[in-house]
């Protein structure tokens, strides 16, 4: 098996499915619980990378309780409730236990799911029109291509199944499908799901790539066009680990050992500054969560991390 994730990064995705499969399967009630708090989390900060205005308040409330916020327009309501769907779905399919299978038919559903009420005209249909992507140097292939390109994605992705860690995969499946841009629009939002499924298949909760990374999840997937693919593999990477660690949170009675802390904290806690904290963060070398521009961790983390770099001078 290829490996582009650092091994303590892997050994931390790997331990920590490994607990909550301990605790599988989970209270109804559990389950219930965190899958309404994933889907509006997903649905906001999707929609929000594209453009949508609602705040996660507002799509909470256009969600659940079918309010109309006002000084939004009707298409920012109905991407939400149209997102919401496809996450619906997603779920169905997960909880069916069928074998998965990524195919043209699919994909397709995902993207008439996302888009069905605002753009119907399109909903589940290849273009075969040239896109550009805004922003970016890389240019999507022509629209008479694009069958011919999923084809070879369907194809490749089912003989490199097996080659990568389920989550590295999840990852490369998102890049390859929006460097393709199958759709004339809606393909990031698609894009997300498909690799959430990918990964809700493989044991793994959902990652959501958050509105205040935009830039850097943007800037990783230009980097991932032009070969360098691990930066967008290290940011989904992140996103599941966050889930993780809000499953397990949710389900096992944290100590004060393990109880989440912001960086600040643990630096008045321990030996190390807040800014040498974040750097280990971010580099994936302290097991840690993003919360919107802030990042957690905890006393128990820095004690593994300790211990890890002491068996590597040993």
């Amino acid at each position: 098996m290829t490996a582009l994730l650092d091994d303590r990064i892997l050994k931390r995705l790997t331990s920590s499915l490994a607990e909550l499969n301990r605790h599988r399967p989970l209270k109804a009630s559990t389950l219930k619980k965190l899958r309404e708090q994933f889907s509006v989390e997903m649905t906001y900060h999707s929609n929000a990378i594209e453009g949508n205005r609602l705040t996660l308040k507002e799509t909470l409330l256009v969600l659940r309780e079918g309010v109309t916020i006002k000084g939004k327009n009707l298409q920012e309501h109905l991407e939400a409730k149209n997102h919401e769907e496809a996450m619906n779905f997603l779920f169905e399919v997960v909880d069916s236990k069928k074998r998965l299978t990524l195919s043209h038919h699919l994909i397709r559903q995902l993207h008439q799911l996302v888009v069905k009420d605002t753009e119907a005209s399109i909903a589940g249909t290849y273009r075969n029109t040239d896109v550009q992507i805004l922003g970016s140097k890389h240019r999507p292939p022509p629209g008479y291509q694009v069958q011919e390109q999923m084809t070879k994605f369907l194809e490749t992705m089912t003989e490199s199944k097996n080659k990568y860690h389920p989550v590295e995969f999840a990852a490369l499946a998102h890049h390859r499908f929006v460097a393709i841009h199958p759709f004339e629009d809606g393909n990031g939002r698609t894009g997300r799901l498909l690799m959430n499924l990918i990964l809700m298949r493989s044991g793994y909760p959902i990652a959501i790539i958050q509105k205040n990374d935009r830039t850097k999840y943007y800037n990783a997937l230009d980097d991932a066009d032009a070969g360098d693919v691990l930066g967008i593999v290290r940011i989904v990477a992140q996103a599941v680990e966050r889930t993780l660690n809000i499953y397990l949170k949710a389900i096992v009675k944290s100590s004060p050992q393990s109880e989440l802390l912001l960086l600040s904290q643990l630096a008045d806690k321990t030996e190390f500054s807040a800014k040498h904290l974040n750097l280990l963060a971010r580099k994936g070398m302290l097991k840690a969560q993003k919360e919107g521009r802030n990042w957690y961790s905890s006393l128990k983390a820095i004690e593994d991390y300790k211990k890890s770099r002491i068996r590597k001078r040993d």
